[in-house]
């Protein structure tokens, strides 16, 4: 844990230099007052109440809410629109499903995010697991759509679909060729109703899901390596304990890692599984009895190989267009191969535990990489009460990205 710690606090104080880029966009303040300035594009999952600019590229950072702030915006990213709004809350947990079918209001000031902008805008606010979309329709203020889960006793949930009222009532333009019932309360739906709403209407604006499409979000990486491993038991009797230290040992691994990167956060988060073969031979003099008539030697041996699974989080720190530094933790399962641990007289039966992993490193071009990986102890003999053993790797990998 301790090599861990270290590799982590050792590359997380170059991290500090590693921001996500300011980008060209603007904002408008209470005044009406437009400025062209380089926000801080954080790719918001939830909808900020914040954001920081620059007023050019050698400025200092500022920070500018809610409060002040009419609208912003970042070329072809995003658009956000300050609104206060009526917004139902209601959880769509069971444990704390509201039984009221009617949506329970609240004033708020929010951010919202356009969707589709035109004669009719479509807007959308998410905070944590609440999901809400709003819209206006003209000179209309932003009104949210809405769709509700209600309890109605053990075992029935019923719906508020009051959405598609509102559809039919207000975007009546293009809306005939469409099956309301079929259509649900999600952004790819409820887009295509409003695109063709607005092209009926001849003012469609822009419609911001072409601006946010994530592509490649799955990569497959081929993941050589050199494992640097150490082994040893401790046999723990009555009267005294009996510690053996096998020999350092290094050996190649092969990984075939799948990762899945989130879409959001400027694709700085990622979640990531690697099966990989590694294997690990030791051995060990061991002298009993020493300077007595009784003293006997003979060679321990280990031969472990094993399949390991990581599955693990990925954080990226953008360093430019190209370069990229990473920190990842995985939770590791291990998969036992035919292994051995074998003293003298006895073959102990290897049944591996599973450990974590904690690795920094740094990809270029969405191609190569380079990563230094420690692992916690591992037992190997977690079938023994009285044995205890400690498997320790540190790996270096390389990796190259087929797709």
């Amino acid at each position: 844990m301790k090599k861990a710690a270290l590799l982590a606090g050792l590359l997380a104080a170059g991290m500090h230099y590693a921001q996500i880029k300011f980008e060209k966009g603007y904002f408008i303040n209470n005044s009406g007052e437009k400025k062209e300035v380089l926000i801080r594009n954080m790719d918001w999952k939830n909808n900020p109440v914040d954001f920081e600019y620059k007023t050019d590229t050698s400025s200092e950072i500022k920070k500018e809410s809610i409060n002040n702030v009419k609208e912003f915006s970042i070329d072809g990213e995003c658009k956000y629109l300050r609104a206060t709004v009526m917004v139902d809350r209601s959880s769509m947990n069971l444990n704390s499903m509201s039984e009221n079918k009617a949506p329970e209001l609240q004033k708020e000031t929010l951010f919202l995010k356009y969707i589709v902008e035109g004669k009719a805008d479509l807007y959308y606010y998410e905070d944590g697991n609440l999901r809400r979309y709003f819209y206006n329709s003209e000179t209309s203020e932003p009104e949210q759509l809405i769709y509700k889960a209600y309890y109605i006793n053990e075992g029935s949930i019923g719906y508020n679909e009051d959405y598609k009222k509102q559809i039919t009532e207000h975007l009546k333009c293009g809306s005939n060729g469409i099956p309301l019932q079929n259509i649900t309360y999600t952004t790819k739906d409820l887009t295509k109703v409003f695109t063709q709403y607005n092209q009926c209407s001849g003012d469609l604006v822009a419609d911001y899901t072409n601006y946010n499409v994530k592509k490649n979000l799955f990569h497959l990486n081929i993941r050589p390596g050199v494992n640097f491993s150490s082994f040893k038991t401790t046999h723990n009797y009555t009267w005294q304990s009996i510690e053996t230290n096998f020999s350092s040992h290094t050996s190649f691994r092969i990984g075939l890692e799948l990762e899945y990167v989130l879409p959001f956060n400027k694709n700085k988060w990622a979640l990531f599984a690697e099966p990989t073969y590694q294997y690990y031979k030791g051995s060990k003099e061991i002298t009993e009895n020493a300077g007595t008539y009784f003293e006997y030697k003979y060679t321990a041996t280990t031969d472990y190989k094993s399949i390991e699974l990581p599955l693990g989080l990925r954080h990226y720190f953008f360093l430019g267009d190209r370069s990229k530094l990473f920190l990842n933790a995985a939770y590791v399962i291990d998969f036992n191969m035919n292994s051995s641990i074998k003293f003298d007289r006895s073959e102990l039966e290897v049944s591996s535990g599973n450990n974590f992993v904690f690795g920094a490193g740094y990809k270029y071009n969405d191609k190569f990489s380079a990563e230094v990986r420690v692992g916690t102890a591992r037992t190997l003999l977690r079938n023994y009460v009285s044995i205890g053993s400690d498997y320790n790797t540190v790996s270096f990998i390389l990796g190259y990205t087929l797709f």
